[in-house]
Protein backbone atom coordinates (compact mmCIF):
# COMPACT_ATOMS: atom_id res chain seq x y z
CA UNK A 1 0.00 0.00 0.00
CA UNK A 2 1.66 3.56 -0.88
CA UNK A 3 0.52 6.65 1.39
CA UNK A 4 0.99 10.26 0.71
CA UNK A 5 1.70 12.00 3.80
CA UNK A 6 2.19 15.81 3.45
CA UNK A 7 3.56 16.91 7.33
CA UNK A 8 3.76 20.61 8.80
CA UNK A 9 6.34 23.02 7.55
CA UNK A 10 7.36 23.86 11.22
CA UNK A 11 10.27 21.16 12.50
CA UNK A 12 8.46 21.08 15.88
CA UNK A 13 4.95 20.82 14.25
CA UNK A 14 6.18 17.71 12.17
CA UNK A 15 8.10 15.59 15.24
CA UNK A 16 4.41 16.31 16.81
CA UNK A 17 2.99 14.36 13.85
CA UNK A 18 5.21 11.32 14.54
CA UNK A 19 2.67 9.08 17.17
CA UNK A 20 0.31 9.45 14.55
CA UNK A 21 2.55 8.45 11.46
CA UNK A 22 3.65 5.50 13.12
CA UNK A 23 -0.16 4.78 14.21
CA UNK A 24 -0.84 4.64 10.26
CA UNK A 25 2.02 1.90 9.95
CA UNK A 26 0.93 0.10 12.14
CA UNK A 27 -2.60 -0.33 10.56
CA UNK A 28 -0.78 -0.58 7.29
CA UNK A 29 2.33 -2.63 8.05
CA UNK A 30 3.39 -2.93 4.81
CA UNK A 31 2.89 0.77 3.76
CA UNK A 32 5.04 2.36 1.92
CA UNK A 33 5.20 6.31 2.72
CA UNK A 34 5.45 9.35 0.13
CA UNK A 35 6.31 12.55 2.91
CA UNK A 36 5.55 15.64 1.56
CA UNK A 37 6.85 18.96 3.04
CA UNK A 38 9.30 21.72 3.47
CA UNK A 39 12.99 20.38 3.58
CA UNK A 40 14.07 20.89 7.03
CA UNK A 41 10.59 18.71 7.96
CA UNK A 42 10.96 16.08 6.09
CA UNK A 43 14.84 15.48 7.19
CA UNK A 44 12.79 13.97 10.50
CA UNK A 45 11.82 10.66 8.14
CA UNK A 46 14.81 10.19 6.17
CA UNK A 47 15.53 7.08 8.11
CA UNK A 48 12.15 5.79 8.46
CA UNK A 49 12.06 2.12 7.56
CA UNK A 50 8.43 2.75 5.51
CA UNK A 51 9.60 5.34 3.66
CA UNK A 52 9.39 4.78 -0.22
CA UNK A 53 10.22 8.76 -0.94
CA UNK A 54 10.44 11.97 0.51
CA UNK A 55 8.84 15.22 -1.83
CA UNK A 56 10.39 18.85 -0.88
CA UNK A 57 7.67 21.33 -1.29
CA UNK A 58 9.70 24.08 -3.37
CA UNK A 59 6.99 25.37 -4.72
CA UNK A 60 8.06 29.04 -3.63
CA UNK A 61 11.25 28.92 -5.10
CA UNK A 62 10.29 30.37 -8.67
CA UNK A 63 7.58 30.97 -10.91
CA UNK A 64 3.65 30.44 -10.07
CA UNK A 65 3.46 28.59 -6.76
CA UNK A 66 -0.32 26.51 -7.77
CA UNK A 67 1.97 25.11 -11.18
CA UNK A 68 4.48 23.92 -9.19
CA UNK A 69 2.04 22.56 -6.40
CA UNK A 70 -0.03 20.86 -9.60
CA UNK A 71 3.37 19.43 -11.05
CA UNK A 72 4.56 18.51 -7.62
CA UNK A 73 1.01 15.93 -7.21
CA UNK A 74 1.60 14.64 -10.54
CA UNK A 75 5.18 13.88 -9.55
CA UNK A 76 3.78 11.64 -7.20
CA UNK A 77 1.71 8.87 -9.35
CA UNK A 78 -0.57 6.82 -7.70
CA UNK A 79 -1.62 6.18 -4.05
CA UNK A 80 -3.85 4.29 -2.34
CA UNK A 81 -3.98 6.82 0.35
CA UNK A 82 -3.53 10.54 0.65
CA UNK A 83 -2.98 12.76 3.77
CA UNK A 84 -2.49 16.16 5.05
CA UNK A 85 -1.52 17.34 8.40
CA UNK A 86 -2.12 20.81 7.31
CA UNK A 87 -5.71 22.88 6.74
CA UNK A 88 -4.94 25.79 4.62
CA UNK A 89 -5.70 26.16 1.35
CA UNK A 90 -2.57 25.18 -0.67
CA UNK A 91 -3.00 22.02 0.64
CA UNK A 92 -6.71 21.34 -0.20
CA UNK A 93 -5.14 22.21 -3.57
CA UNK A 94 -2.48 19.81 -3.81
CA UNK A 95 -4.61 16.95 -2.34
CA UNK A 96 -7.00 17.93 -5.08
CA UNK A 97 -4.42 16.77 -7.69
CA UNK A 98 -3.10 14.01 -6.02
CA UNK A 99 -4.17 10.61 -7.56
CA UNK A 100 -5.98 8.62 -4.88
CA UNK A 101 -9.21 7.42 -4.11
CA UNK A 102 -9.10 8.57 -0.06
CA UNK A 103 -8.03 11.82 0.39
CA UNK A 104 -8.00 13.47 3.98
CA UNK A 105 -7.15 16.57 5.26
CA UNK A 106 -6.20 17.68 8.75
CA UNK A 107 -8.75 19.96 10.84
CA UNK A 108 -9.38 20.40 14.50
CA UNK A 109 -12.57 18.55 15.69
CA UNK A 110 -13.40 20.20 19.17
CA UNK A 111 -12.23 23.22 20.89
CA UNK A 112 -11.35 21.74 23.83
CA UNK A 113 -7.83 22.28 25.05
CA UNK A 114 -5.82 19.30 23.91
CA UNK A 115 -2.51 18.55 23.32
CA UNK A 116 -1.31 19.04 19.64
CA UNK A 117 0.07 15.22 19.47
CA UNK A 118 -3.49 14.47 20.62
CA UNK A 119 -5.34 16.39 18.14
CA UNK A 120 -2.89 15.02 15.17
CA UNK A 121 -3.71 11.92 16.01
CA UNK A 122 -7.30 11.84 16.13
CA UNK A 123 -7.64 12.96 12.91
CA UNK A 124 -6.00 9.38 12.14
CA UNK A 125 -8.43 7.78 13.54
CA UNK A 126 -11.89 9.64 12.39
CA UNK A 127 -9.87 9.70 8.87
CA UNK A 128 -9.16 6.21 8.69
CA UNK A 129 -12.02 4.44 10.80
CA UNK A 130 -9.45 3.04 13.94
CA UNK A 131 -8.95 3.60 17.27
CA UNK A 132 -5.22 4.20 18.42
CA UNK A 133 -3.69 6.35 21.03
CA UNK A 134 -0.23 8.07 20.46
CA UNK A 135 2.55 6.91 21.60
CA UNK A 136 5.95 8.13 21.94
CA UNK A 137 7.59 11.09 19.76
CA UNK A 138 9.37 8.87 17.40
CA UNK A 139 12.74 9.81 15.24
CA UNK A 140 14.65 7.39 13.34
CA UNK A 141 18.01 7.56 13.08
CA UNK A 142 21.11 5.58 12.41
CA UNK A 143 23.34 4.19 15.62
CA UNK A 144 26.43 6.16 16.64
CA UNK A 145 28.46 5.48 19.86
CA UNK A 146 29.43 8.65 21.26
CA UNK A 147 32.20 8.76 23.99
CA UNK A 148 31.55 11.30 26.21
CA UNK A 149 34.36 12.83 29.20
CA UNK A 150 31.20 14.86 30.80
CA UNK A 151 27.86 14.79 31.12
CA UNK A 152 26.48 16.84 28.03
CA UNK A 153 24.53 20.03 28.79
CA UNK A 154 22.36 21.52 25.36
CA UNK A 155 21.51 25.25 25.31
CA UNK A 156 18.87 26.15 22.68
CA UNK A 157 18.31 30.31 22.99
CA UNK A 158 16.03 30.91 19.65
CA UNK A 159 13.04 30.03 18.39
CA UNK A 160 11.91 30.26 14.41
CA UNK A 161 8.52 31.25 15.01
CA UNK A 162 9.33 34.53 16.90
CA UNK A 163 10.98 36.78 19.20
CA UNK A 164 8.51 36.46 22.10
CA UNK A 165 9.26 32.81 22.11
CA UNK A 166 12.85 33.91 23.08
CA UNK A 167 14.20 34.14 26.20
CA UNK A 168 17.19 35.83 27.07
CA UNK A 169 20.48 35.14 26.22
CA UNK A 170 22.49 36.46 29.48
CA UNK A 171 20.09 34.21 31.61
CA UNK A 172 20.74 31.40 29.55
CA UNK A 173 24.80 32.49 29.83
CA UNK A 174 23.67 32.57 33.44
CA UNK A 175 22.82 28.77 33.66
CA UNK A 176 25.48 27.48 31.56
CA UNK A 177 28.60 29.15 33.90
CA UNK A 178 26.81 27.34 36.80
CA UNK A 179 26.81 23.97 35.39
CA UNK A 180 29.55 24.46 33.84
CA UNK A 181 31.66 22.44 36.34
CA UNK A 182 28.98 19.68 35.98
CA UNK A 183 28.73 19.31 32.07
CA UNK A 184 30.12 20.51 28.71
CA UNK A 185 28.20 22.67 26.91
CA UNK A 186 27.09 23.05 23.24
CA UNK A 187 25.50 25.77 22.01
CA UNK A 188 22.34 24.74 19.54
CA UNK A 189 20.65 27.33 17.21
CA UNK A 190 20.39 28.53 12.99
CA UNK A 191 22.09 30.93 11.55
CA UNK A 192 19.86 33.78 12.05
CA UNK A 193 20.29 32.93 15.38
CA UNK A 194 23.81 33.81 15.18
CA UNK A 195 23.98 37.30 17.56
CA UNK A 196 21.47 35.40 20.17
CA UNK A 197 24.58 32.89 20.59
CA UNK A 198 27.20 34.78 20.57
CA UNK A 199 26.17 36.90 23.51
CA UNK A 200 25.77 33.51 25.36
CA UNK A 201 29.50 33.23 23.97
CA UNK A 202 31.34 36.16 24.87
CA UNK A 203 29.65 35.84 28.87
CA UNK A 204 31.34 32.23 28.75
CA UNK A 205 34.34 33.80 27.73
CA UNK A 206 34.38 36.28 29.81
CA UNK A 207 34.12 33.60 33.04
CA UNK A 208 36.34 31.58 31.98
CA UNK A 209 34.43 28.95 30.71
CA UNK A 210 36.00 26.92 27.73
CA UNK A 211 34.42 23.39 27.64
CA UNK A 212 31.65 24.45 25.18
CA UNK A 213 31.12 24.12 21.68
CA UNK A 214 29.56 26.99 19.77
CA UNK A 215 27.70 25.03 16.91
CA UNK A 216 25.13 27.55 16.07
CA UNK A 217 24.30 27.66 11.77
CA UNK A 218 27.00 24.49 11.84
CA UNK A 219 24.73 21.48 11.67
CA UNK A 220 22.17 20.03 9.06
CA UNK A 221 18.72 18.69 10.47
CA UNK A 222 20.19 15.33 10.75
CA UNK A 223 23.35 16.22 12.65
CA UNK A 224 21.24 18.90 14.96
CA UNK A 225 19.20 15.37 15.77
CA UNK A 226 22.18 13.25 16.30
CA UNK A 227 23.86 16.04 18.68
CA UNK A 228 20.38 16.43 20.87
CA UNK A 229 20.18 12.40 21.22
CA UNK A 230 23.52 12.46 22.94
CA UNK A 231 22.38 15.34 25.32
CA UNK A 232 21.73 14.70 29.26
CA UNK A 233 20.23 17.88 30.24
CA UNK A 234 18.93 19.93 27.52
CA UNK A 235 17.50 23.58 28.32
CA UNK A 236 15.60 25.40 25.40
CA UNK A 237 13.01 27.25 24.46
CA UNK A 238 9.29 25.75 23.25
CA UNK A 239 10.59 25.43 19.66
CA UNK A 240 11.56 22.49 17.15
CA UNK A 241 14.70 20.96 19.13
CA UNK A 242 12.72 20.95 21.85
CA UNK A 243 10.11 18.33 20.30
CA UNK A 244 13.57 16.60 18.99
CA UNK A 245 14.77 16.34 22.87
CA UNK A 246 11.27 15.21 23.64
CA UNK A 247 11.61 12.28 21.09
CA UNK A 248 14.59 11.04 22.78
CA UNK A 249 13.63 11.07 26.10
CA UNK A 250 15.73 13.93 27.09
CA UNK A 251 15.97 15.66 30.15
CA UNK A 252 14.39 19.11 29.48
CA UNK A 253 14.14 22.43 30.90
CA UNK A 254 11.67 23.71 28.52
CA UNK A 255 10.76 27.73 29.03
CA UNK A 256 7.44 29.17 28.08
CA UNK A 257 6.06 32.27 27.55
CA UNK A 258 3.51 33.16 25.38
CA UNK A 259 2.52 30.12 23.56
CA UNK A 260 0.05 27.09 25.42
CA UNK A 261 2.27 24.93 27.08
CA UNK A 262 -0.36 22.72 27.78
CA UNK A 263 -0.57 22.39 24.10
CA UNK A 264 2.94 22.09 23.33
CA UNK A 265 5.26 20.62 25.60
CA UNK A 266 6.77 17.81 25.29
CA UNK A 267 4.69 15.04 24.24
CA UNK A 268 5.28 11.88 26.92
CA UNK A 269 8.93 13.16 28.23
CA UNK A 270 8.52 11.85 32.14
CA UNK A 271 11.89 14.02 32.39
CA UNK A 272 10.53 17.04 31.06
CA UNK A 273 10.56 20.54 33.63
CA UNK A 274 8.46 23.38 32.50
CA UNK A 275 9.07 27.16 33.80
CA UNK A 276 6.87 29.25 33.25
CA UNK A 277 5.26 32.71 34.74
CA UNK A 278 1.32 32.89 35.27
CA UNK A 279 0.85 36.48 34.25
CA UNK A 280 -2.67 37.83 32.85
CA UNK A 281 -1.53 38.51 29.16
CA UNK A 282 0.06 35.04 28.77
CA UNK A 283 -0.40 33.23 26.22
CA UNK A 284 -1.05 35.64 23.96
CA UNK A 285 0.20 32.77 20.65
CA UNK A 286 2.17 35.96 19.21
CA UNK A 287 5.29 35.95 17.15
CA UNK A 288 6.55 39.37 18.87
CA UNK A 289 5.23 40.66 22.10
CA UNK A 290 1.88 43.16 21.24
CA UNK A 291 2.32 44.81 24.61
CA UNK A 292 5.80 45.51 24.18
CA UNK A 293 6.75 44.44 27.87
CA UNK A 294 7.66 40.75 27.36
CA UNK A 295 7.27 39.94 31.16
CA UNK A 296 6.13 36.52 30.39
CA UNK A 297 10.13 35.61 29.37
CA UNK A 298 11.31 38.58 31.57
CA UNK A 299 10.34 37.79 34.51
CA UNK A 300 11.71 34.23 34.63
CA UNK A 301 15.37 34.21 36.02
CA UNK A 302 18.08 31.82 35.75
CA UNK A 303 18.03 31.01 39.01
CA UNK A 304 13.70 30.17 38.64
CA UNK A 305 16.16 27.13 36.26
CA UNK A 306 18.57 26.23 38.40
CA UNK A 307 16.18 25.88 41.44
CA UNK A 308 13.81 23.71 38.81
CA UNK A 309 16.49 21.34 38.42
Amino acid sequence: MKIFIEIPSWLGDAVMTTPAIENIVSTYPNAKLVIFGSFVSTRLFLYHPNLDKIIVDDSKKQGFRYLNLYRLAKSVGEVDLALSFRKNFTSKYLLFFISSPQKYIYRRYTKEELHQVIRYNDFINLSLNVDTTPASLKIYKPYKQIKKSKPLLGINAGATYGSAKRWYPTEFAKVAIALSTQYDIILFGGKSEKTLVDEIEQLLIKYNITNYQNLVGKTSVEELIEHISTLDLFITNDSGPMHIAGAFGIKTVAIFGPTKHTETHQWSNKNEIIVRKEIKCSPCMKRVCPLKHHECMKLIEARDVLEAL
